[in-house]
């Protein structure tokens, strides 16, 4: 087995350590980590099936099949990171939309309370 393939045998099982230690704790959402997970069930498949990582290198046209782990790598990191831009855009609207609402609630609030006071509601001008 080539240096690289344990090398990216290692860094799998250390990620995948992680990520379930970080699910385990609350620190990562279980729809957050199906990512991570796939992504490294990928990269430890093609360490450890040298022959399909051959086959399928040959079918993309790279010349050196270890550096399609890093491709393959690469990829879903990048979904990862087109995940997370969808979902922090979708929280930027709702916190705006939140924050809108309690300015107003608060506006409200303070109108009900301004009413409320002695000598300022309407009979007492």
């Amino acid at each position: 087995m080539n240096t690289i393939h344990i090398v990216s045998i290692i860094i799998s099982l250390a990620l995948f350590t992680v990520v379930i230690d970080f699910i385990r704790r609350g620190l990562l959402k279980e729809k957050y980590s199906v990512l991570w997970l796939a992504l490294i069930s990928a990269v430890m498949v093609l360490s450890v099936w040298k022959g399909l990582l051959d086959r399928i290198a040959g079918l993309v046209g790279v010349a050196y099949p270890p550096s399609l782990l890093f491709l393959v790598a690469f990829l879903f990191v990048i979904l990862i990171l087109l995940h997370f831009s969808v979902v922090i855009s979708v929280l930027t609207e709702r916190n705006k939309a939140l924050t809108q609402e309690v300015a107003l609630l608060k506006e409200a609030v303070m109108e009900v309370e301004k009413g409320a006071r002695p000598g300022r509601g309407k009979d007492n001008n």
